[in-house]
């Protein structure tokens, strides 16, 4: 199959010079930008070119897959591969999706492959390249590609990483740079580069540090959050990696009811006004209100300091979205997970409701400052479009309990308002689990659930037909 990276499908990029960026420039060894990974590019800025389903009327399709699936992305071809853990015996499971079939296949999916368990919930992380192959490590430490012809699904190429990763330990976290390099980052804290003829090579961050988000790379080079510090890493001559420069940040005195891991939950996030990379920012676990922290990617130098969550609850385990001069931080304390990974200690407290709260923070001459900060309890990554200027995500209704809804919602970046909330069916079982959607080239948001992929469709299409909408 052809090398693509562009997107050419019937939604759109943005037409006009958008409002909000810009966005960093495409890496050339992914699929189309903002469909080729979990948080929509290789910065992880979770702004996305493709304009969503809007304010308007929407209709809502189930995908019901017997998996949570956490990455749903979408080749240049229009498919969709989706990388969900499967319910019973807790497996990898690609499945290929065609989201423009006028009805849901028997199944839920067009085709399925099993990958051997990893980490948690069978591993989490993988990109799209420039192939439309889903890239992912598995569990025996073997890099996949995954390939797809004719609706089926097939093992591509593989890279034994064996040799790189130690027994017991996983990859959590994995990323092209623009030379076309895989990295990948471990549970136990080896961050490592795979060459384009497969030969990988690695760094040890200190003892007791580990990676328990995903990572990041911009033409700067390559950021990792571990449980202690923020990192920035390139290539040195022999193609080793090295440290460029590391930065601790407040952990806390303990995990969070809300978080998987002791530390911050942020995948890091490249982001900035005059080339989308100039930043790179991540939320820290500090013990009574957690901060933004913004880096300058060249130097490591902080730019910015600034309490957030104020309305919600002193702890985020999402990516925050970065583009030009904002950053967006959704909480996520008390957030009801049914599971944790293993050795990722108690939290303190033990429970806690889940509070939410949303918070936009602006970049400025004199450092940043707080533009808006709410209560509203987003239960997904959110995403903006910078074509149709809206801020996506799933709302959750409720005290925490398996009696809890789940809302479609429109967000008004600028104000923080709901502009659009529309009812997503059933309850706990449609669960969002703090995963991140897809805005497809159609238009259409696509979200993982604990069982499956609910698809909501722009223009009151969708076979669930449309559901209730009330605005505030």
């Amino acid at each position: 199959m052809a090398a693509v990276s562009a997107i050419t499908l019937g939604g759109g990029l943005a037409s006009a010079q958008p409002t909000w960026g810009p966005l960093a420039p495409p890496n050339p060894f992914l699929g189309p930008m903002g469909t080729s990974t979990m948080h929509g590019d290789a910065g992880s800025s979770d702004a996305t070119p493709l304009a969503g389903p809007g304010d308007g009327a929407v209709g809502v399709t189930s995908y019901p897959l017997l998996a949570a699936c956490p990455t749903v992305l979408q080749g240049s071809d229009g498919l969709v591969v989706a990388l969900c853990t499967s319910v019973l015996g807790q497996d990898p499971t690609v499945h290929l999706i065609d989201p423009a079939a006028p009805a849901v296949p028997v199944g839920g999916s067009l085709a399925q492959l099993k990958l051997t368990k990893g980490s948690l919930l069978g591993g989490v992380y993988a990109f799209l390249d420039n192939q439309n192959r889903l890239v992912a490590v598995d569990g025996d430490r073997k890099l996949q590609r995954v390939g797809h012809a004719n609706n089926a699904l097939f093992i591509d190429s593989t890279v034994d990483l064996s040799g790189a990763i130690p027994d017991g330990d996983a990859v959590t976290g994995l990323a092209p740079d623009w030379q076309g390099n895989v990295w990948f980052a471990t549970g136990g804290g080896v961050i490592g580069s795979v060459d384009t003829a497969g030969v990988a090579k690695t760094v040890a961050v200190p003892a007791g540090e580990q990676v328990q988000n995903s990572i990041s790379t911009s033409p700067a080079g390559t950021s990792v959050a571990t449980t202690h510090a923020l990192y920035q890493l390139s290539l040195a001559a022999d193609g080793t990696p090295k440290i460029d420069w590391r930065r601790e940040y407040d952990r806390g005195s303990a995990r969070k009811p809300g978080q998987l891991s002791w530390g911050t939950g942020s995948t890091p996030t490249y982001f900035g006004p005059t080339n989308g990379y100039e930043y790179v920012a991540i939320v820290d676990s500090a013990d009574t209100r957690v901060n933004l922290l913004v880096h300058r990617t060249d130097t490591g130098q902080e730019v910015c300091k600034i309490p957030v969550l104020g309305a919600g609850g002193p702890g985020s385990e999402n990516s925050p979205i970065g583009v030009g001069n904002s950053v967006f931080i959704a909480g996520t304390y008390g957030y009801p997970y049914p599971k944790v990974p293993e050795g990722a200690g108690p939290a303190v407290p033990a429970t806690a409701p889940f509070t939410g709260g949303m918070t936009r923070v602006d970049l400025d001459g004199a450092g940043c400052h707080q533009v808006w900060d709410n209560a509203l309890r987003s239960s997904a990554v959110p995403h903006l479009s910078t074509a149709d200027g809206h801020l996506y995500t799933v709302l959750r209704d409720g005290t925490g309990g398996p009696l809890d809804g789940y809302a479609f919602a429109v967000i008004d970046p600028s104000t923080g308002s709901i502009l659009k909330r529309t009812g997503l069916p059933g309850t706990t079982a449609n669960d969002t689990l703090q995963m991140s959607a897809l805005i497809t080239g159609q238009g259409d948001y696509l979200q993982g659930t604990i069982t499956g992929i609910l698809k909501v469709g722009a223009n009151g299409s969708g076979s669930l037909g449309s559901a209730g909408s009330s605005g505030s």
